[in-house]
């Protein structure tokens, strides 16, 4: 448990092996994405290609892990795809990752280039702690339908990631909510990494790095505090 986010009895006895490592950064500056922004979409678009060139998506051993984790709390992962192979699947199916704003741009490069999902939340608009817990079904999920705001819930027995205002996070990381979505003119925020074995820990920590870097470079002189959830003794 952190000030910040934390997981939930249930998840922990029945996910053991789960880690997330969590950057929190203040004195950002975000906005709409630039050539530079862009530039690192590209840059990931091009390692994706060459890495699923002979593999598809699905039989990578961090995604087919994740593909078994969705399954195991009553999740199609076909249907419900967690972000990375989601951003993955696009690209090799001929699309381009999406230019969001700057700071979305960068982390999912990072999150397609270290195959992880990752997923950034305005601490702004964070409401109390963030946990990872098995829903009721009665939790609020603020997302869009028909491109208009809606209001949906999760489904009983869907891990989620949730604040005490609702859900952030869908199915773990599927589908983030709008609320806490980053826009142009969030300033601190925190990043979080979900992996499972056979993810490693350096491995992951590679992948913290690489954001952080990407972050300073965006906003010199960010603050980027690193927090570790989950199982890292192993």
């Amino acid at each position: 448990m952190t000030d910040l986010l934390q997981i939930s009895p249930a998840i922990a006895e029945r996910f053991p092996t789960y880690r997330g490592l969590v950057l929190r950064a203040t004195g950002l500056t975000n906005g709409p994405s630039t050539d530079r922004s862009r530039a690192v979409l590209r840059e990931a678009e091009l390692q994706v290609r060459q890495m699923f060139a002979n593999t598809p998506p699905a039989e990578h051993p961090h995604l087919a892990a994740w593909q078994d984790a969705f399954r195991a709390f009553g999740v199609k992962p076909k249907k419900m795809m967690n972000s990375a192979e989601a951003l993955i699947t696009r690209v090799m199916k001929g699309g381009e990752l999406p230019a969001i704003n700057c700071l979305a741009d960068v982390y999912n490069a990072v999150s397609v280039r270290f195959v992880v999902p990752c997923g950034g939340e305005d601490l702004a608009q964070v409401v109390g702690l963030v946990t990872l817990k098995v829903a009721d079904g009665t939790e609020l999920f603020e997302t869009n339908k028909d491109g208009v705001p809606f209001t949906d819930h999760p489904a009983v027995g869907e891990v989620v990631w949730a604040d005490e205002a609702g859900v952030t996070c869908r199915a773990w990381n599927w589908r983030q909510g709008t609320r806490t979505r980053l826009t142009d003119d969030t300033t601190e925020a925190y990043f979080l990494f979900d992996a499972l074995p056979p993810m490693t820990a350096e491995e992951l920590e590679g992948a913290g790095n690489t954001l952080e870097m990407l972050l300073a470079e965006l906003s010199p002189g960010c603050q980027i505090t690193r927090v570790r959830l989950g199982d890292w003794a192993t």
